[in-house]
Order: structure tokens, then C-alpha cells, then sequence
């Protein structure tokens, strides 16, 4: 009966971490606080969900902390102020990837240097801060166990915020500061229940690092998730010179792969929706466990009531996730 209650109460914490409250819904009136972990690139599903991200910021269920670039290419940041720019928030703080430790690459179509030398060319060779101390600066003025963090590209910067030490802006260890500051993880991330993933392995060290040492609950969309959910047709068909959305899939639907698409998978997208919004109005959620790094970057899935990480899996046709994500890719800024 002992071990029956503990485990019940375990399991109750765990579900609660994940739940309607945690993950606000469109009729919660507050926002979920959120940073944004993005390679924004090579691949273009980021743009997407850039726009999946500003559009549930103007609807009032995300309120946009930070957007920090986990690609330490020259290109990538600034492409997150054409964004930020162009959804009317350019008071949000970027980060930059560390360029000793991220990986630094972008997409053979060059799609990020297209779309700054066309809406904010003068943005091209700016300086922005470090990502991690981005992290530490907006983390530290939050109110305790606030902060969702979200992921869709590689753990360099939250293993820097994780070895961060004490600074001008907390006194705390960066580990210290997340376990005060930081409600949940949000990760495009892995595979299930194994793989090897592109945004594990690419900087492998870190995320060996990260996900065996995160100290709040991870959710986790996997790659296999994403891919037969197809977006982008009709933003890009809309042909909005002005919209560097539209813009973005125009110039890759073509030609980023050997081949012209129709649409792209939205791996990324799924990410942003679920710290928005509650996972089970999409998706069915795994039980608790453990998603286990290994050295090289690929991963396995450990079932244990204790744990603090679960993913999810489809519920639905993939139409239904497409209409939605699409319908919220063709959002407007708000003036």
C-alpha cells in the first residue's frame, strides 16, 4: 500500500507538470512565459515556427522572453530579428550561439542571407550577446518556477547556462538558476523510443551533458512525430513579398531538397504549440521515464514511473495537426 500512494503521488506530480495549468490553454488569460532555443536553419521548419511563435504571442498565450540562436553561423541571429522585426517585436532580446562550442552552418540554398539582405540588410553583421548570458539576464528578473524553455535546435546553450557560474545578474550557479527559475522544457528533440537525431547528435557533447543533468520535467516531441505532418503550402502560395514567412518557404519548397516539395515536415512546430497550448487536446502523452544520451548523440527511451520526461505520440490524423499549424503559419502581425 506504501509503495502503491508514493508511486500514485509521483505520478500525480509528474502528470500536473505537463497539464492544462502548466501548458496554457487559448482560454487562459495568462501567458505562458517562454525563451526560444533556435538553430533558425539550416532546415526551414524554424520559420514556421517563428511564426507559429509570434502568432500565439499575439493571441495572448505566449509572452516571448527571449529568442536565442543555438547555430553560432553569422547568419542565424539576425535572421531572428527579420522576424522579431517583422511581428513588431523588436524589443525582444537574441542571443548568440557560442562560436567555440555551437556547431556553425547554415542551408545550401543560403535561405537566411536571402532573407536578410531583403528586409533588414543592415542587421547583417550586427553584434548580439552571448545566448547564455541572455539565458541568465531574463531567467534571474522572472518570478520562481515560471519560465517554459523552448527548443528546436541543438544544447549548446543550455549546457552553457547549466555550467554558467554566479554573475552581475544572479548569484545563483546556472544550474541553481534554472532549478529556481525554469517551470519546464519544451525539446524537438530524439527519437522513439530510440534514434539518433540530428539536433542530439550535431553538438553530441552538449546534449550527453543537458539531458542527463536538466533538473525540471522535459517534454519531448521526436522526430518521427513531425515528419508526416506537411505545412508551409499556403503561406507560401500567398506570395507575400512582405512577409519573410511566406518568403522563406517560397525560396526552400523548391529546391532545398533534391527534389521540389509541396510542404515541409514541421518538426519545430509541434514544439512551440505544445508550450502553448495543452498536449492532449493534439496529442496522447507517454508515461513518465527517462530519455537516456549517449556520447555519440543517439538515445534511448527508459520507462520509470520517477522519471521526469515524457513524449508524445500521434492522436490524430495528420490533417487536423496540419490545419492547425498552417492556420496559425498564416498569421499577421498584429499592428
Amino acid at each position: 500500500m506504501k509503495k502503491t500512494l508514493i508511486s500514485y503521488i509521483v505520478g500525480a506530480v509528474l502528470v500536473m507538470s505537463f497539464s492544462p495549468h502548466c501548458f496554457a490553454q487559448k482560454t487562459v488569460s495568462k501567458p505562458v512565459k517562454v525563451i526560444f532555443d533556435t538553430d533558425m536553419g539550416p532546415d526551414y521548419d524554424d520559420v514556421g515556427a517563428i511564426a507559429v511563435l509570434h502568432a500565439l504571442a499575439d493571441r495572448g498565450e505566449l509572452d516571448i522572453l527571449a529568442t536565442v540562436a543555438s547555430d553560432a553561423h553569422p547568419d542565424i541571429a539576425p535572421t531572428i530579428e527579420v522576424f522579431n522585426r517583422y511581428f513588431n517585436k523588436p524589443q525582444i532580446p537574441i542571443g548568440q550561439a557560442n562560436k567555440q562550442l555551437a556547431p556553425n552552418f547554415t542551408a545550401k540554398t543560403n535561405w537566411n542571407d536571402a532573407l536578410i539582405q531583403k528586409f533588414a540588410p543592415e542587421v547583417k553583421n550586427k553584434t548580439y550577446k552571448p545566448a547564455a548570458e541572455v539565458y541568465r539576464e531574463v531567467l534571474a528578473k522572472q518570478p520562481d518556477n515560471s519560465v517554459t524553455i523552448i527548443t528546436v535546435g541543438f544544447m549548446t546553450n543550455l549546457a552553457e547556462l547549466l555550467k554558467s557560474p554566479a554573475d552581475q545578474y544572479s548569484k545563483l550557479s546556472g544550474m541553481d538558476l534554472v532549478k529556481k527559475k525554469v517551470k519546464n522544457w519544451v525539446s524537438m528533440a530524439g527519437g522513439f523510443p530510440q534514434g539518433r537525431e540530428f539536433n542530439v547528435f550535431k553538438d553530441a557533447s552538449s546534449s550527453f551533458y543537458v539531458f542527463n543533468h536538466f533538473p525540471k520535467p522535459i517534454l519531448f516531441t521526436g522526430v518521427e512525430l513531425g515528419n508526416k505532418i506537411k505545412t508551409g503550402a499556403m503561406i507560401a502560395a500567398k506570395n507575400d513579398q512582405s512577409s519573410p514567412v511566406s518568403m522563406g518557404y517560397q525560396l526552400n519548397l523548391p529546391h532545398y531538397l533534391d527534389k521540389p516539395e509541396k510542404a515541409r515536415s514541421s518538426w519545430d512546430q509541434t514544439a512551440v504549440l505544445l508550450a502553448a497550448r495543452n498536449p492532449a487536446d493534439y496529442f496522447y502523452l507517454s508515461g513518465n521515464g527517462t530519455f537516456k544520451v549517449e556520447e555519440d548523440g543517439s538515445n534511448t527511451w527508459i520507462p520509470d514511473e520517477k522519471g521526469l520526461h515524457r513524449f508524445i505520440f500521434h492522436k490524430y490524423p495528420y490533417e487536423k495537426l496540419e490545419e492547425v499549424i498552417d492556420e496559425l503559419m498564416m498569421h499577421q502581425p498584429k499592428k
